[in-house]
């Protein structure tokens, strides 16, 4: 009995390190570089000067000596001259597997491409064809030239070339890449600074969706800062010229990184960190890899709501698609831009209280067009430690006043109808033109029809649209009416789970009415 006792307790041991072990593994997630290389170029590059420094110069300063920061960034260069010049080849000799090597590039791939002072511009093209979202495209992926600065025959290739060797021989150390758009430059419209110096920035987050890297949207978060302070503030920030920030502009750059990284998954250790590191808040929807505008010439549609529009990252895991990301291949995106910022798991309520909202408002100008669709999630709990995201069912000015359980802050929740209104009044104000789209239907029956509720999102966002003169698409009902026609053994596979998120062909049919609608409005 007693060494069958022993035999037991033995197995009870084995199989609890066998468990911790596996819990070990399945936590052990985060990225744990040696190393941390930055290749770019001046907006980088470290000078420690008064009224110059690259954001790379103080990256330090977030990172404790768990981690070596190693910046390569260097003046002057663009992706196809950092290689050419052999600086790329010095970087990589040096990765160790695990790093990770952050890329930036473009603010000189637009220069020249042959003249006797850089000779530095690169095609404004990522080789595999897929520029429909980059209209007037140089649409060659190499050139031959005798370069005027070197003296020296050369095959100048894409923009899309550099960055993909780059990513490719990171990979090859087993270290990891992440691409970065392009830093803000002093450069207003009215009261709008520019967003991206050419298309570099977009190209970049195209390569990296092609390529499955990480990617970092600097410009966006750092043009809404700069916005929220004004040009005059701004401009202190500039001493130099319009590219070219200070110390303190190198910081903001920076904190922008930082966050980001914390965003990623998987991300880095929080004892990397250092204690100035640890104050920045995380971007916790860095991994999402958002898109932003492609080409600022065109109109824009916005499309704000939840996974019924963008499932996750939008890749089509586990087989399910939002609408949102099959809308671009139904529209002529030679004459608008789609740009889906919806975020799965939010309502209309922590959509804007989360920040989501105003960023997307803030890459918007006047003409564009917002689809906005919520109430899925609105119907959610007001107030728990795991989403608090339900928002008051009604249309009307009821509050209720909550310490939020989950973000552990005082909170004055409204209705659904409130929200929407939020969202529609301030898309106008700027003179955007928003559409309320009722919420997709569920793939639930009742008498061989979908079902359909009564007094609730789908007549509420029609009544906001209304009381607004904001037009109104009524997905519900379009959508719902397609699969009554089909039945449900043809709906079924329009499905990727139980009855709420689409597989690809499901998001393809409701795109291609949303499409339907949209070419009635803007005749696209």
């Amino acid at each position: 009995m007693t060494i069958h006792n022993n035999m037991i307790t033995l197995i009870f041991i084995l199989l609890n390190l066998i468990s911790l072990s596996c819990q070990a593994a399945n936590d052990n997630s985060e990225l744990q570089p040696k190393t941390i290389f930055i290749a770019g170029d001046s907006t980088a590059a470290s000078y420690n000067k008064v009224d110059q420094q690259g954001w790379a110069g103080v990256l330090s300063d977030y990172f404790s000596d768990q981690v070596v920061i190693d910046n390569r960034a260097r003046g002057g260069r663009s992706s196809r001259t950092f290689i050419t010049e052999g600086l790329w080849n010095k970087l990589i000799d040096d990765v160790q597997p695990g790093d990770m090597v952050l890329i930036q590039f473009g603010h000189n791939d637009a220069g020249l491409i042959n003249d006797t002072k850089r000779a530095r511009g690169s095609l404004a093209t990522i080789d595999f064809g897929d520029i429909k979202h980059i209209s007037n495209s140089i649409n060659i992926n190499q050139i031959d030239i005798d370069n005027l600065q070197t003296g020296d025959k050369e095959t100048v290739y894409s923009f899309g070339h550099y960055i993909r060797q780059m990513v490719q021989d990171v990979r090859a150390k087993n270290a990891t890449p992440v691409l970065l758009s392009l830093t803000a430059r002093n450069v207003w419209q009215g009261q709008r600074i520019e967003r991206g110096s050419g298309n570099y920035g977009y190209l970049s987050y195209q390569l990296a969706w092609q390529l499955d890297t990480p990617f970092i949207d600097v410009t966006n978060p750092v043009a809404d800062l700069f916005e929220t302070m004004g040009k005059a503030n701004t401009a202190k920030l500039y001493p130099k010229d319009h590219t070219h920030f200070n110390p303190t502009g190198a910081h903001i750059h920076a904190k922008v990184i930082v966050a980001a990284l914390k965003g990623l998954k998987p991300s880095l250790p929080h004892a990397f960190y250092s204690e100035q590191g640890q104050q920045v808040a995380p971007n916790d929807w860095s991994w999402l890899r958002l898109p932003f505008v492609a080409n600022n010439r065109l109109d824009n549609v916005f499309l704000v709501g939840d996974s019924t529009v963008r499932n996750g990252a939008g890749d089509g895991s586990n087989d399910e698609w939002g609408w949102g990301d099959l809308l671009t291949d139904q529209l002529e995106t030679k004459k608008v831009n789609v740009i889906n910022r919806a975020v799965g798991g939010f309502s209309s309520r922590t959509f804007v209280t989360s920040g989501h909202w105003q960023r997307a408002l803030n890459m918007m100008k006047p003409g564009d067009h917002v689809l906005i669709q919520f109430g899925h999630n609105d119907a959610s709990a007001i107030n728990d430690n795991s989403r608090a995201r339900g928002s008051i069912k009604s249309t009307g000015e009821e509050i209720r006043v909550i310490d939020n359980q989950l973000t552990k802050q005082a909170e004055t929740v409204h209705s659904y109808g409130w929200y929407l209104r939020k969202m529609i009044g301030e898309a106008k104000a700027r003179g955007i033109t928003p559409i309320i789209c009722s919420p997709v239907p569920r793939k639930i029956w009742q008498n061989g029809r979908i079902k359909r509720h009564h007094n609730s999102y789908q007549q509420w966002s029609q009544q906001i649209a209304r009381q607004s003169n904001t037009m109104f698409f009524d997905l519900h009902n379009l959508v719902a009416n397609q699969y009554d026609q089909l039945g449900k053994s043809a709906v079924s596979p329009l499905f990727a789970d139980k009855h709420t998120h689409t597989s690809k062909a499901g998001a393809e049919l409701t795109a291609n009415i949303v499409s339907q609608q949209l070419h009635y409005v803007m005749g696209h």
